[in-house]
């Protein structure tokens, strides 16, 4: 342990890697609560696949056109905005219909992604590491952009959040009680996005769903509070995150898929009975 702080300090790229992943695991957290909880796993896999749209959108303007603000990270945010955005609409709009749009929008998004990476000439290293995942490829302006929506989601999520519980456990309670229950849907998917993007930059695309869901859904197996919930989750997202780090520095394995992994299988764990009979025993809930 002494040794990977040592290279904490040393390593500015590891360093970075594991703000980083501090970063994303405050709104994972939180945002991956609601997630779990609205039961919308399957909106949030669509706009995660989504991205690759943005994604190539953008390196093929860098790459083609010269366009070098075109940051595969702006693009990537944009489509997952966008794609919120259509999904909401679709389910307010067209409820009936809602899975089969949101599975065409997932293949929809990942075709025009492949399409403009098939016009974009070189090896797309920077492309493997946002499917895959690549934490030591973060740069610091991808850390400044991460904190900054981490204030954004976390400040709207402070000023909303009562009016989120009632959206994700009872639709019709809130619209009796005066609330917009649509405009909050929408922007709760908006904040879903925004975390998604922000993961990217973690685990990437394939496993993103990872660390939204994993932990607060491990967090839910011990409690019903929800304010609990997204603090634990929080917590345990932050623990696989340096976890994950620790193993990777010691075996020489990628970040994002190590941390994963971490979190996959302390999930299988968490679902033993005797797992859960110790956690009851000693923590007394």
């Amino acid at each position: 342990m002494i040794s990977f702080i040592d290279a904490l300090i040393e390593n500015p790229l590891l360093l970075a890697a594991v703000i980083a992943g501090l970063a994303a695991s405050v709104v994972s957290g939180i945002i991956g609560s609601y997630v779990v909880v609205k039961r919308i796993v399957f909106i949030s896999g669509s706009i995660s696949h989504s991205v690759l749209a943005g994604i190539g959108f953008c390196l093929w303007l860098e790459r083609t056109r010269g366009v070098e603000w075109a940051s595969p990270f702006y693009g990537a945010l944009a489509a997952a905005i966008l794609s919120a955005a259509i999904i909401g609409w679709i389910r307010i709009n067209y409820r009936q219909r809602e899975d089969s749009v949101i599975a065409a929008l997932w293949s929809i998004g990942t075709a025009i992604g492949v399409l403009f990476i098939s016009q974009t000439p070189g090896f797309n290293v920077e492309l493997s590491n946002l499917l895959v995942g690549n934490i030591l490829w973060v740069t610091p302006t991808d850390l400044y952009t991460l904190i900054a929506l981490d204030l954004i989601v976390v400040g709207t999520v402070l000023c909303m959040h009562k009016r989120f519980l009632a959206v994700c456990f009872d639709e019709e309670q809130a619209q009796l009680q005066g609330l917009h229950v649509n405009r909050l849907y929408m922007l709760l998917l908006i904040l879903t996005a925004i975390s998604i993007v922000l993961l990217i930059q973690v685990v990437g695309i394939i496993l993103v769903m990872t660390m939204l869901t994993i932990p607060p859904a491990i967090a839910n197996l011990f409690t019903s509070s929800m304010s609990k919930m997204m603090i634990a989750a929080v917590f345990i997202n932050c623990a696989f995150c340096l976890l994950g780090m620790y193993i990777a520095y010691f075996m020489d394995w990628p970040g994002g898929a190590t941390i994963a992994l971490v979190a996959g299988v302390a999930y299988v764990g968490c679902l033993l009975p005797s797992v859960r009979s110790l956690y009851v025993r000693f923590l007394g809930q």
